[in-house]
């Protein structure tokens, strides 16, 4: 049940935020839901701002990797 996650963990609580590749890598924004695999982990679609590029990332990574400032 959504409900008795922390709320960090809930699904569409890292929309909207930024983040870095581990401590001091490149800034990324969570920009949306990743297509969903069969049994598999939650993902998130990230941009990152100095490439553009967008890539799929599990949620887990993306709540383990530092804040940007």
């Amino acid at each position: 049940m959504l409900g008795t996650l922390p709320p960090r963990m809930q699904p569409d609580a890292a929309l909207g935020t930024w983040h870095r590749l581990g401590a001091g890598g490149l800034v990324y924004e969570v920009i949306g839901p990743a297509a969903a695999l069969p049994d598999g982990p939650r993902r998130r679609r990230i941009r990152v701002v100095e490439s553009g590029e967008e890539l799929d990332v599990r949620l887990a990574e993306i709540l383990d990797d530092p804040r940007a400032a």
